[in-house]
């Protein structure tokens, strides 16, 4: 026997087929609620799209932990060989809309959540270790040129490539970006990473500065551009499509979770700042340890209550990791949170896909669709045993000195990380670079923008900035100088 239809209300369905008129040929009658509730539902049913990220996939799955790492973190994830903790990921585009090709050219989002016994921690990262920025004062301005012209509603590389020839911290980022890893072949084929650096501390309180690696075991591949542009032409979810296919085939694609640890003092004396989102840490310098793996094998129920709904967010911790002085990473502790306040409610938390697996207890009330609460007392300090503070969480504190300022970034070459990074590439890749390259900053119309842009390849690499200026037909003295 089918289940019968009914309302929101739990009421008889009658007829969903026809609406209620006043004769054979109408008109509508105002009385017919089934369709004005259908129809007023129908008008609410988006809600705002992510700001950045809007567009990308999600899947379920399971961390394994494979080595121990109580020795640097008290975070009970990472404790005990062989503990196992459900996770969710969404892979995702940086700039276009929901609706946008998933395989042209961009960053991708790379938001892992652990489901652990402590609450949720999530890491937020993408599949290229860096950032263009590295103060969240420009970030906001940053996405703006990424997204569509005020006057035409278009995309144009014009935006983008003004903001970067002006912002020479994103060099070693826009390198990634037009190399072979700015057109991942799946979500499957490309690594992640937490981009910034945190801090991890033990039962001891001992403090470890950390980055997280996340490494395909499917390998990396790539697009080529052509390949990206007819993929893009047939399939504008080509992206989604092949994470879903393979889960559901249970072709389960995984990853190593590797992490670099620097002790506390070396991390600071470092030779470049490990707290600039624009610089790597070299992995001769400290290599990368595998502590475990994740494997995807579940796709949504449904996506948009589990994927569209989904809020990660930088400021998730757990007891054992704490933020680090990256001034990114400060701005982006808030920036998420409040993001997903604006665009879910101030509830978002209580949707299951966000709810941790621990219970809940706290003073927060009432709100839009806030459900389930009880008469408990909802103010602290109280007489009434509610809940109290747990000082053994506390944040570990970092030595600060100076005066309060403007800071410019600490760390001010911009370009030997860009110029190690092009260097280390084959000279099939180099070629591609320079071919994206002249694709798309060739089409600007500013001849100011493309030398200063030219200006920081060459000085990241002199071959690089050369190999560019001819391409745009440019001046090699204009880009010396």
């Amino acid at each position: 026997m089918n289940t019968k239809l009914t309302t929101n209300e739990g009421q008889t369905w009658a007829d969903n087929n026809h609406s209620q008129t006043a004769g054979e040929r109408g008109p509508i009658l105002m009385q017919d609620y089934q369709l004005l509730e259908k129809l007023a539902h129908f008008n609410r049913e988006r809600i705002p799209e992510r700001v950045v990220h809007a567009k990308g996939a999600g899947a379920k799955g399971t961390f394994k932990l494979t080595r121990d790492m109580s020795r640097y973190t008290k975070a009970d994830l990472f404790h005990g060989e062989g503990k196992q903790t459900p996770i969710l990921i969404r892979f995702s585009q940086v700039a276009g809309e929901a609706g946008y090709p998933d395989t042209l050219r961009d960053v991708r989002g790379f938001a892992l959540r652990f489901y652990t016994q402590e609450g949720n921690y999530d890491i937020v990262g993408n599949n290229t270790p860096v950032f263009f920025v590295n103060d969240p004062l420009k970030f906001p301005d940053f996405i703006h040129s990424q997204k569509r012209d005020p006057v035409t509603h278009l995309r144009t590389q014009d935006m983008q490539w003004d903001f970067w020839s002006r912002s020479p911290e994103s060099v070693h980022q826009v390198t990634y970006l037009m190399g072979d890893r700015g057109n991942p072949a799946s979500y499957r084929t490309m690594n992640g990473y937490g981009s910034h650096t945190f801090k991890w501390v033990n039962e001891h309180g001992e403090q470890f500065w950390v980055k997280y690696h996340f490494v395909s075991k499917q390998g990396v591949k790539n697009m080529t551009n052509e390949q990206a542009a007819k993929t893009a032409s047939t399939d504008t979810d080509f992206l989604i499509h092949d994470l879903y296919d393979a889960i559901e085939r249970r072709d389960y694609p995984s990853w190593t979770v590797d992490v670099q640890i620097l002790p506390y003092e070396e991390g600071l004396n470092y030779k470049y700042d490990i707290f600039d989102v624009t610089k790597t840490i070299s992995k001769k310098d400290y290599p990368r340890i595998e502590i475990g793996e994740f494997t995807l094998n579940q796709n949504p129920a449904n996506y948009f209550d589990e994927v569209e709904e989904s809020a990660f967010s930088p400021a998730n911790f757990v007891p054992g990791i704490e933020p680090s002085p990256d001034k990114l990473l400060q701005g982006r502790l808030f920036g998420y949170k409040d993001a997903e306040r604006y665009r879910l409610g101030a509830n978002y938390e209580k949707l299951p896909i966000n709810r941790p697996i621990n219970e809940v207890h706290n003073y927060e009330r009432d709100g839009f669709m806030s459900q389930g609460q009880d008469g408990s007392v909802n103010y602290e300090p109280n007489s009434l045993h509610g809940p109290v503070e747990d000082n053994s969480a506390r944040m570990h504190p970092d030595q600060l000195k100076g005066k309060t300022v403007y800071s410019k970034p600490y760390e001010t070459d911009h370009y030997s990380q860009a110029g190690d990074l092009y260097r280390l590439m084959s000279a099939d890749q180099k070629d591609r670079l320079i071919e994206t390259i002249n694709n798309t900053l060739g089409t600007v119309e500013s001849e100011q923008v493309k030398i200063l842009q030219t200006r920081q390849f060459y000085k990241a690499d002199r071959d690089y900035g050369e190999r560019v200026a001819k391409a745009l037909g440019l001046p090699l003295d204009d880009i010396r100088e």
